[in-house]
Formats: structure tokens, sequence, C-alpha cells
């Protein structure tokens, strides 16, 4: 494929670990192979984090276009999960980036069918594990329901004061000028995003009213 920008990703999970043995195998494929340009990112941290800095910078790089290999020793040093991986190589394919796993013999940077097959194999497996958590979530919600569980965070209580506040709010919003939700957060002692979704709750619900009334 020709001198190629390449990005090797190494990931231990403590800093007991090491990533020598890692480095020197990527180090050695990306010589061989006469890629140039090579980068380095790494991580010490556990997997189930969410956020990594060097996963992070990695795959900024990727969708702006600036590499065009990805090397990693196994597939779970790039994600806490197969959904997440198969979402991290989604964004490889879809920006043209091929992806180097020696650990587990995936390589995209040529024409590979064994190595195309295993992608699909892959994404197909992680699509079929986001259908089954949904399904399970939602049957988790439906029996919560069911039982009587209210779901969703706590509707903040206001004081009757505040809720006539916000009405006397909600019917000078529909004149001019308008007052600003700045004033009303002020007033409420509530953050400005709270007094706009005080606001919007309200308001739909009083739609909802004329909704029935009028029935």
């Amino acid at each position: 494929m020709g001198k190629l920008k390449a990005a090797i990703y190494l990931r231990v999970s403590t800093d007991k670990q090491t990533t020598s043995a890692q480095r020197q195998e990527l180090r050695e494929i990306c010589k061989r192979r006469g890629w140039g340009g090579v980068v380095e990112y790494e991580d010490v941290i556990s997997g189930a984090k969410f956020t990594r800095v060097g996963l992070d910078k990695m795959m900024a790089e990727v969708r702006r276009g600036r590499l065009d290999v990805v090397l990693c020793y196994k597939l779970d040093r790039l994600g806490r999960s197969l959904v997440s991986v198969a979402q991290l190589i989604g964004e490889m394919l879809a920006n043209k980036v091929a992806l180097v796993i020696p650990g587990q013999g995936i390589d995209t940077s040529s024409d590979n069918s064994a190595a195309r097959l295993q992608m699909n194999i892959l994404m197909a497996v992680a699509e079929f594990e986001r259908d089954i958590i949904r399904e399970r979530t939602l049957a988790g919600l439906a029996a919560a329901r069911a039982r009587g569980t209210k779901l969703g965070r706590p509707a903040l209580q206001l004081s009757t004061k505040a809720t006539k506040t916000l009405r006397r709010f909600v019917r000078a919003r529909e004149k001019s000028p308008r007052p600003s939700y700045r004033s009303l957060a002020a007033e409420l002692e509530v953050s400005v995003g709270k007094a706009h979704a005080l606001t919007r709750g309200l308001a739909e619900r009083r739609k909802l009213k004329l909704h029935r009334d009028r029935k």
C-alpha cells in the first residue's frame, strides 16, 4: 500500500503492567511494512472506563483523515465491550483507516478476505449484543412500570409562590417584550437551564390540558 501514516495504540490496566512487549511487536510490523510517520498513543487505565486520553486523541486524528492504519495488539485493548470495539472499528472503516490486530490475526491493510469476514462477523455480533441490551432495558422498564415504580428523575418540587411565578412567566412569554429566562432563574433561584426545562414542562402541560378540554 506504499508508505502509510500509522498509529500504534497501547493500553494496560494498571501502572504495574508494561506495554513493552506490545510496543516492540507493533513497531516491528511498521518497520517491516515500511509504514512511516508512526505515532504512538498509550493509556494506563481500566478498559471499563469510558474516557481514555490516548484513545480519544487517536480517534480525533482518525476523524480528521490524518491516519491510514491503526495497530493494536488485541481488540480488548481498544474497547471496554464488544459494542464499543465495533463502534471504533466502524469509525475507522468509515474514514478508510486500516486496522491491524496481530494478536488475533486481523489485518485490513490489504485485500484480505479473511480479515473482512472477521470484521463483518464482529459487527454483526455487536449489533446482536446491542439489540439484546435494548430489549432487556425495555423489558426492565416495562416491569418497573407494572410494579408502579416511577421512572426518571424526580420532578423539582416548587412552592406555591414559585409555581405562580412560573405560570406568570409563561403567560408573559406569549407577549412582547418577553422576559428573559435569566430573570426567571434568578427569581426561582435555579440555573438558566432548569428555568428553560421548567417552562417547557409547564407549557407542555398547558397544551395537553387544552387538548383534553377540547375533546
